[in-house]
């Protein structure tokens, strides 16, 4: 005669199965808080940009504005409109230029070896490591005597070129996971170095271009020491300088430059809304080796 005998588990107990939900709901629920603490900036600057200069004070920081309006955003946009227009002219040509560069200068180092390109590599990289402050004086002389002194172009240049040491890491990080075997065929086919780049290598960069594109428009957007500088122009300075300008001598209206500072904000916040998960992608799809 077979007795079956029904057996439990010790620590089947109904606390056991209601602590995996807990944890979760506690994990979740740290996340949140964290986030909330995080965003504290951006609900300050968003509460006291809709709020009237009157009502804008320490006391009252935290508090809804008492009407819901425009608040500051309308005098900021009219005041930022025009820099903002060129942030975007600027960041965007200059982030084209700089990553297709970075495209080509990491392909030349990584895929078609010569004699001095480790040389060469190292002193793109060694460039990610000189403050701006120290090639502020003969950068101005620099683009002085090119005549692009003063101008939007200038500013891109300096963008473009400043921006070559990490976009050479990038994309020469990215292209040493392209096979050997796919580059020796098309040099027997007779391909050469250009057709090689633009039959081959560069429609399979759209992640590092991503990855680059983002870097920079980042970087580029956000600078205020060259825009103030190369281009002492009011009318062609880029936005960030335009936001610093926002605050006068003798009094602050908070709520313009608290309303300016998330206007300036946007369009990087909006990048990395859309692409962020991109990025990511691209920063690991370079790291295994085919």
């Amino acid at each position: 005669m077979t007795v079956l005998i029904e057996t439990r588990a010790p620590w089947s107990t109904p606390w056991q199965a209601v602590a995996p939900h807990l944890r979760v709901i506690a994990f979740y629920g740290l996340l949140i808080a964290l986030s909330a603490f995080y965003l504290m900036p951006v609900y300050m600057m968003v509460v006291n940009g809709m709020k009237s200069a009157t009502e804008v004070s320490i006391a009252t920081m935290w508090h809804l504005p008492r009407s819901f309006g425009l608040g500051g955003f309308e005098e900021a946009w009219a005041r930022l409109s025009s820099s903002f227009r060129n942030s975007l002219f600027i960041t965007i040509t200059a982030t084209i230029l700089s990553c297709l560069v970075g495209s080509i200068t990491g392909y030349v180092l990584s895929l078609w070896r010569f004699r001095g390109a480790n040389l060469i590599s190292v002193l793109l990289i060694f460039g990610m490591f000189i403050p701006y402050q120290s090639i502020i004086v003969p950068l101005v002389f620099f683009t002085q005597k090119i005549g692009l002194y003063g101008s939007v172009w200038g500013l891109i240049l300096v963008h473009m070129i400043y921006g070559q040491s990490v976009n050479a890491l990038i994309f020469g990080n990215y292209y040493r996971s392209v096979p050997r075997s796919l580059i020796e065929a098309a040099k027997v086919d007779g391909a050469g170095v250009w057709k090689v780049y633009w039959k081959i290598i560069l429609p399979i960069s759209p992640p590092a271009f991503v990855v680059a594109a983002i870097f920079q428009f980042t970087n580029i957007w956000n600078d205020f020491l060259f825009g103030v500088t190369i281009v002492p122009n009011p009318q062609a300075q880029p936005v960030t300088v335009a936001l610093n300008n926002l605050a006068g001598n003798f009094s602050v209206d908070w709520n313009v430059v608290m309303a300016g500072a998330v206007i300036a904000a946007l369009p990087t916040a909006i990048l990395y809304v859309v692409l962020g998960r991109y990025f990511v992608r691209g920063l690991v799809s370079g790291s295994v080796k085919s």
